[in-house]
C-alpha cells in the first residue's frame, strides 16, 4: 500500500516541494524515516503515532516506510507530522488518495491530535500557488499568514480528526480569506515625532534626504547630542511599505518565527538596533542551523548600530556584502543559503573614546593613539559605501529652550513621499526602489550634471581623495536632493550639499 502527499520545507526565505510518501508492508512491525531527515523529522513517528490513535484511528502493525523527496536535501522542523499522519491513512485507505494531492498539506501534531502551527507558512503558500494546487491545508494560527496569498484557496486547521472529514467530504471548512489591507492604513510610530527634536535642522535635513533616496547613514557627534534620539524617528518619515516589499519582510519574519500572533503581514518598515556585543552571525546570519540575521530582519527598513566604534572590527567588516549587493549569503558544508539584506543602514559614534574630540565646551582627554585607534575600527571600504557623513554637534541651551514644536513627522514624510513617487516612475520596470540602489548604467543616465557641477565635484575628489564608490555616492545624493526640491536636473547646488555630506571624508583633507 503506497500512498504520497505533498507538503514543503524552506530553504532560505523560499520554499520548495516535498513529496511524503508512505509505504506499508506486511513485516515486523518498524516505523523508519527516510530522505535525510533531521532530528526533529525523526522524532516524528512518535508524535504522528500517538495523534492517529488518539484521534480514533487505528494505527497499522506493519513495517512502514516514509520518504522525503527529494532525498538529496535535508528535512528539518516539525512541519511533515500532519502530512506522513495523513499517507498513513490514506495507504490503509481511510482518505482517498486523489483529494489528498490536490492539496498542499502541513502542520505539526500533538500526541492528542491537534495541529500546531509551522515557520515559513507563507512561503510555503507561495510555493503551492506556483505549482498550480488548488488549496493548501494549514494550521489554525497560520491561516491567516497563508491568506495573503489570494491565487489558492487556504483551509485552517485544528484537529487531525478535522482534516480527515474534510477530505472524504463529511465537513466543509471555508477557505480563509485575506481582509488585512487596513493594517497598511494605521500609523503607529510609538509616539515619537522628529517635533520632540529641538535644534539640529541641518542634522533633520540629512536625514530626510537619507529617507527620500534610501541612503545609508552615518552620525558623529558628542555624547548628549542626540544621535539616537534622531536615528529612533527615521522611521517616522519613512515611505509606507507597498504590498510586495511587505510580502518580502514577511517572508523574513515567517521564517524566524517572529510573526505576531495572528499577524498576517509586516505592515511598518522594520527598525532593528542590535547591541554592540552582537556576533557575526547574529548580525550577518548563520549558526549551527541557519538562521537569518539583524540585517535581513531589517529588510526593506532601518538597521540601527550605535556605538559603530565599539563593535567588533570583523562584525562591521562583515556588512560590506550585504550593503553593496543587498543580500547574503551564508555557506555551509550540505547547502548555501541565500537571505535579502535591503536595510538603509543608519550608525551613530562618537569622535574618540571620551566623545568630546569636536567638542568646544569640553576637553579631549583622549591620547593621539587612542583616536586613531578608536577609528580603526571603521575601515575606509565600509564608510565608502555609507553615503551620508553628518556631525551632530552638541545642541545649545537656547534650542533646548525653545517653545515652539519644531517640524513634525508628517509634513517631512510627505516630501519624503513625492521623491520616491518621482524615483518609482524613473525606475519602472526595473527592480530598483530608490535613488541608493542604482548601479553605474543608472548613474551615467540619470545622474547627468553640467560643466559647472563637474569641476566642483572634480575639485572635491581631489582635496578629499576621494574614491570611485564615494563620487558615485555624491551623484546618488544629488539626485535625491534634486527629486526633493522637484527638479528634473542636478544643479550645482544639489552637487555642493551632497559633498557637505561627506564629513568624514573631509577629515583627509580640507577644500
Amino acid at each position: 500500500m503506497l500512498a504520497k502527499v505533498l507538503s514543503s520545507a524552506v530553504i532560505g526565505i523560499d520554499a520548495y516541494l516535498v513529496e511524503v510518501e508512505v509505504d506499508i508492508t506486511q513485516g515486523l512491525p518498524t516505523y523508519t524515516t527516510v530522505g535525510l531527515p533531521e532530528a526533529s523529522v525523526k522524532e516524528s513517528k512518535e508524535r504522528v503515532k500517538a495523534a492517529i490513535k488518539n484521534s480514533g484511528y487505528s494505527f497499522p502493525d506493519d513495517r512502514i516506510t516514509v520518504n522525503l523527496a527529494p532525498a538529496h536535501i535535508k528535512k528539518e522542523g516539525t512541519g511533515f507530522d500532519l502530512p506522513m499522519a495523513l499517507g498513513i491513512l490514506a495507504a490503509t485507505k481511510v482518505v482517498p488518495q486523489s483529494i489528498i494531492s490536490k492539496h498542499l498539506i502541513l502542520g505539526e501534531l500533538s500526541l492528542d491530535g491537534r495541529v500546531k502551527p509551522v515557520r515559513g507558512s507563507l512561503s510555503m503558500a507561495l510555493a503551492a500557488k506556483e505549482a498550480g494546487f488548488s488549496g493548501i491545508i494549514v494550521p489554525f494560527e497560520n491561516g491567516k499568514e497563508a491568506s495573503v496569498v489570494k491565487e489558492i484557496a487556504t483551509y485552517p486547521v485544528k484537529t487531525l480528526s478535522q482534516v480527515v472529514d474534510f477530505l472524504r467530504g463529511l465537513n466543509n471548512i471555508q477557505p480563509k480569506r485575506f481582509d488585512g489591507f487596513s493594517i497598511f492604513d494605521k500609523e503607529d510610530h510609538g509616539g515619537v515625532d522628529f517635533s520632540e527634536v529641538m535644534g539640529q535642522e541641518h542634522v533633520k535635513r540629512s536625514m530626510e534626504v537619507a529617507a527620500a533616496g534610501g541612503h545609508n547613514l552615518v552620525m558623529s557627534g558628542p555624547p548628549g547630542s542626540g544621535k539616537t534620539m534622531l536615528a529612533k524617528r527615521l522611521h517616522t518619515i519613512l515611505p509606507p511599505l507597498t504590498f510586495e516589499e511587505s510580502i518580502e519582510t514577511t517572508q523574513v519574519y515567517s521564517v524566524v518565527g517572529m510573526l505576531g500572533n495572528g499577524q498576517p503581514l509586516v505592515s511598518k518598515r522594520p527598525f532593528r538596533a542590535p547591541h554592540h556585543t552582537i556576533s557575526d552571525a547574529g548580525l550577518i546570519g548563520g549558526g549551527h542551523i541557519p538562521r537569518p540575521g539583524e540585517v535581513s530582519l531589517a529588510h526593506n527598513g532601518v538597521l540601527f548600530l550605535d556605538e559603530l566604534a565599539e563593535f567588533k572590527k570583523h562584525v562591521l567588516e562583515a556588512l560590506r556584502q550585504p550593503l553593496e549587493d543587498k543580500i547574503v549569503t551564508i555557506a555551509r558544508a550540505a547547502s548555501t543559503l541565500t537571505y535579502p539584506s535591503s536595510f538603509m543602514l543608519v550608525a551613530a559614534m562618537n569622535p574618540c573614546p571620551c566623545g568630546y574630540l569636536s567638542d568646544p565646551k569640553h576637553e579631549c582627554r583622549c591620547t593621539h593613539n587612542q583616536i586613531h585607534r578608536y577609528k580603526s575600527k571603521i575601515s575606509g571600504p565600509l564608510l565608502d559605501r555609507i553615503d551620508i557623513h553628518v556631525e551632530v554637534p552638541a545642541v545649545p541651551h537656547r534650542d533646548l529652550m525653545q517653545d515652539a514644536c519644531a517640524e513634525p513627522s508628517q509634513e517631512i514624510r510627505k516630501r519624503v513621499i513625492a521623491a520616491r513617487t518621482f524615483q518609482t516612475k524613473r525606475f519602472a520596470r526595473t527592480k530598483i526602489y530608490c535613488n541608493a540602489q542604482m548601479g553605474s548604467r543608472h548613474i551615467k543616465k540619470h545622474c547627468k550634471i553640467d560643466d559647472s557641477s563637474c569641476a566642483l565635484l572634480e575639485t572635491a575628489i581631489d582635496k578629499l581623495g576621494l574614491s570611485a564608490r564615494a563620487y558615485n555616492r555624491i551623484l546618488k545624493i544629488a539626485r535625491t536632493i534634486a527629486d526633493l526640491e522637484r527638479q528634473s536636473d542636478i544643479q550645482v547646488d544639489h552637487i555642493s550639499e551632497a559633498i557637505q555630506y561627506r564629513s568624514l571624508d573631509r577629515n583627509k583633507g580640507s577644500l
